[in-house]
């Protein structure tokens, strides 16, 4: 029998004659925390020290190799051993290690592995340097030995996508040296013994020269000034990657220092709020409590949202009743379900011989009763409150008891809808961002006599659509369009005060967006703001300076943006230029106002618009709409393009403080006193200090 000791609670060792094998159990991942890496480091040095064995192997219990870091020891001081040590005394043993690896190795679990003088890969294993979605970069070894191993290209690739490599590649890449079918430990030992045979070639990757590569070096160092100018650990990276023609020890100290420079960077505080604020936002308590069976549902209407919601469900695997009107719009909404499905196979969302059946589970129907029987019925219809009221009528004497009624509003009231129903505690808001089935975000709205397992159920369809649920308060716009339909004045504010439709859309693009507001709305549509003013026309307020002018005379001309081929922009032939026609309507439209137009610096378009999305959103905070800032945050993540680096509207108010925001609001005020108004939670931070990471702490 094999004799087993215990190195600590995660490490353990089991000798078997020339064979030693060192097992990580350090459930759920693996992760390589405080004992992992103490017990890492003993198990080689005693192994070493007693030079008895001929080949180590390390593998890993349960479901997975190493998947990266303990998060648990994010924000804390490192205790010692670092990584990049306990990595080097493997890569020094003079008892050559082979590492087993199975379903993920990624971070350091994949930089333990680089360490090892050979490895194997199981079936099904991916491997990934992910460090830069947390504004990092590899910092224990990942720079250094990927190039030695598979190239500079690949390295670069790896670290600066963070994306993760199936087995497959990662052979043809040379960065594992098999890939077998088999159990880890089983794996391990026999890869030892193989070891010992000679029939498995090691080698200390240190010992490797990376092949150079400077064209690829200098052509990446170039593309990331123009498209990745904020991102600090982007352009460590390089320069990283580049240290690995050095020795080992020069190499992995310029890789450290950029690592540490990188855990300095407010890109990276913001990656680390988007991180653990993309997990909390769902820790709350109606999040956790009992939910409702969700095995069918049913979605209303074929549109493009509605196509992309029923798309959005077929890929979780939830059966699809598609309901539609008329035959024409029905074909149309079947249409776009089987070309979003087929979209899905192209970018290897889904294989390719899993699409039938995904798409055999589509029922479309023009009729309304074949809704009688599903657990959930979603309506995705015209934005307009009459139709909305007149479905869920049928609705409610359709759908069976217990069935859960959900709007896609993008704006309109859910408790006016509910209130036409019999079951008000059977309605919910579900606001899903286009396109449904890509965009993560998905807006759970509570009405006011919803049901606690209604609301549990929503959170539930969340993450079995992948998306991230975030629970909103019943308001015009809920959480995003609310804070969206204010902050939007302000562009439209900036270019009939001077600056272009142009201009503000570059100057915001290089604050981080990846599309400025005029392009974003081109892509959305511009008869949606249009539909919107209209409705609310009755109702604005007059001492209100009008932001839709120019945004309305284009709509009449039938510009509604990429679908009608121009907007603010025009859209042929693949290009996208200007609209001069538009930038006419602007300038008459300040002659027709008596507007004398002044320039604007990019700054001071940045600055407005920023200051007055965080005015709203402090506002959404204040009255309960959103339960917390972090709330606000992961709406504009993940549904409305904002730069993840800044870590979120608020977050990026916490850095500019909040009596800087005060001041602003203030000067402004001098010229549009009605729109520019400090809200009470803000100044009571200026006052007394506060921040809304005070407020996240506290909820």
């Amino acid at each position: 029998m094999a004799a087993i000791r215990a190195i600590n609670d995660p490490i353990s060792i089991e000798e078997l004659g020339a064979i030693a094998l060192v097992c990580i159990n350090n459930p759920p991942v693996n992760a390589t925390g405080l004992a992992v890496r103490q017990g890492l480091q003993q198990a080689i040095e005693v192994l070493n020290s007693e030079g008895v064995v001929q080949a180590i192997g390390i593998y890993a219990a349960g479901r997975t190799f190493v998947a990266g870091a303990d998060i648990r020891e994010f924000g804390k001081p490192p205790m010692p051993p670092a990584l990049p040590d306990v990595f080097n005394v493997i890569e020094d043993s003079a008892i050559p290690v082979v590492a087993v690896m199975h379903g993920t190795a990624l971070g350091g679990g994949f930089e333990l592995g680089l360490s090892c003088h050979a490895r194997v890969g199981i079936e099904g294993l991916k491997i990934g340097l992910p460090e830069i979605n947390l504004g990092l970069l590899p910092g224990a070894g990942g720079t250094q030995r990927v190039p030695r191993l598979a190239g500079i290209p690949m390295a670069l690739d790896m670290a600066l996508s963070g994306r993760q490599v199936a087995a497959k590649e990662a052979l043809e890449k040379g960065l594992i040296d098999r890939l077998v079918v088999g159990d880890p430990r089983e794996v391990a030992l026999k890869a030892a013994q193989d070891v010992v045979a000679g029939a498995l070639v090691t080698r200390r990757t240190c010992d490797l020269v990376t092949p150079k590569d400077d064209k690829a070096l200098n052509d990446t160092a170039e593309m990331l000034k123009k498209t990745q100018a904020h991102m600090f650990s982007c352009h460590k990276i390089v320069e990283a990657v580049r240290a690995s023609y050095l020795p080992r020890s020069e190499g992995l100290k310029i890789e450290r220092q950029a690592f540490m420079d990188s855990m300095q960077t407010p890109q990276r505080a913001g990656m680390i709020h988007a991180f653990f604020g993309e997990r909390a936002v769902s820790n709350i308590a109606e999040a956790k409590g009992p939910s409702r069976p969700l095995t069918k549902v049913g979605v209303i209407g074929g549109g493009t949202m509605g196509s992309g919601i029923a798309t959005a469900c077929l890929l979780a695997g939830l059966p699809v009743r598609l309901i539609e009107v008329a035959e024409d719009g029905l074909k149309r909404g079947i249409a776009t379900v089987t070309k979003n499905i087929d979209g899905a196979v192209q970018r290897g969302k889904l294989k390719a011989e899993k699409r039938d059946a995904v798409l055999s589970a589509l029922e479309p129907s023009l009729n309304m009763g074949d809704l009688a029987d599903v657990d959930l019925v979603i309506e995705a219809v015209f934005e307009q409150m009459e139709v909305k009221k007149e479905i869920f009528t049928k609705l409610d004497a359709i759908c069976k008891d217990g069935a859960i009624l959900a709007s896609n509003t993008s704006y309109l009231d859910i408790n006016e809808i509910a209130a036409v129903t019999k079951r008000p505690q059977d309605v919910l808001g579900l606001h899903f961002f286009s396109p449904a089935h890509v965009m993560r975000l998905l807006e759970i709205v509570v009405p006011d006599k919803t049901a606690p397992d209604v609301v549990a159920t929503g959170f539930v369809l969340a993450k079995a659509l992948g998306k991230v649920g975030v629970r909103a308060g019943v308001c015009d716009g809920f959480i995003g369009n609310r804070i969206l339909s204010h902050y939007s004045k302000t562009a439209s504010y900036l270019v009939l005060d001077g600056a272009s439709p142009m201009q503000v859309d570059a100057a915001l693009e290089g604050f981080g967006f990846a599309m400025g507001p005029h392009k974003v709305g081109d892509l959305a549509g511009l008869d949606i703001g249009w539909m919107t003013r209209k409705r609310k026309a009755a109702t604005r307020n007059p001492a209100q300076r009008y932001a839709g002018d120019v945004a309305d005379k284009v709509c009449e001309n039938g510009w509604f943006g990429r679908k009608a081929g121009r907007g603010y922009y025009i859209y042929e032939g693949g290009t996208t230029v200007p609209n001069e026609e538009t930038l006419a309507i602007i300038d008459a439209v300040r002659a027709e106002k008596g507007i004398t137009p002044r320039p604007f610096r990019d700054e001071e378009i940045v600055d407005r618009y920023m200051t007055a999305m965080i005015s709203e959103a402090a506002r959404v905070v204040e009255d309960g709409t959103a339960r917390r800032p972090l709330d606000v945050d992961m709406v504009f993540l993940f549904g409305y393009g904002f730069p993840r680096f800044r870590g979120g509207p608020l977050h990026y108010a916490d850095a500019i403080g909040a009596k800087e925001l005060v001041a602003r609001i203030e000067a402004y005020a001098k010229e549009d006193p009605h729109y520019w108004q400090v809200p009470d939670i803000l100044a009571r931070m200026a006052k007394d200090g506060g921040t809304f990471a005070d407020l996240n702490k506290e909820a």
